[in-house]
């Protein structure tokens, strides 16, 4: 059974190598390295942060925000990412995170959520989509994979996004 709990700077290690993975198989991010704690401490939002962990302790995927933008009028506009480690997928570990994500972020009066996923990820895309994001469009041949198996080709992304019904409704 998996619990999410808020992710902390002692997980860090366990949340580096499943970061670490995302860029490796090349279906998360642009990213070539992973950030150092205290630099995915200061880009994160302090809400919103969390860990699914398996009954033996073992971490299984994180979700964190941050800000679009610093301008006021999009105080609740809110970029996150998701990943999961490799042998955890197709467990519903996504799921549960992105679930409590959306919970705090709403909590917290954040009306709409965003993300970037590589239109060749699928599994990302449905799962965005069952919990009720809608495709923005896609980004054609945005940016050069610098690593994994894409690395130097062009690649795509779609942006999806979630309004909540609940923040920002007045």
């Amino acid at each position: 059974m998996m619990q999410v709990r808020t992710l902390d700077a002692a997980d860090w290690p366990a949340v580096e190598m499943i970061y670490a993975a995302g860029i490796d198989d090349g279906l998360a991010t642009f990213e070539t390295s992973t950030p150092s704690w205290d630099s995915f401490d200061a880009g994160k939002l302090s809400i919103a942060r969390f860990v699914a962990v398996d009954d033996g302790g073992t971490i299984a995927g994180w979700v964190a925000g941050s800000r679009v933008s610093s301008r006021p009028a999009y105080s609740g506009v809110v970029e996150h990412s998701v990943y999961v480690s490799p042998d955890a997928r197709g467990r519903g570990v996504g799921r549960l995170l992105l679930m409590a994500f959306i919970a705090a972020c709403e909590s917290e009066g954040i009306w709409t959520i965003q993300a970037s996923v590589f239109a060749d990820n699928t599994a990302s895309q449905r799962l965005h989509e069952s919990l009720g994001f809608r495709v923005v469009g896609t980004r054609e041949r945005i940016a050069r994979a610098g690593s994994g198996p894409f690395a130097g080709t062009w690649r795509d992304t779609v942006l999806v996004e979630r309004r909540s019904a609940l923040a920002g409704s007045d």
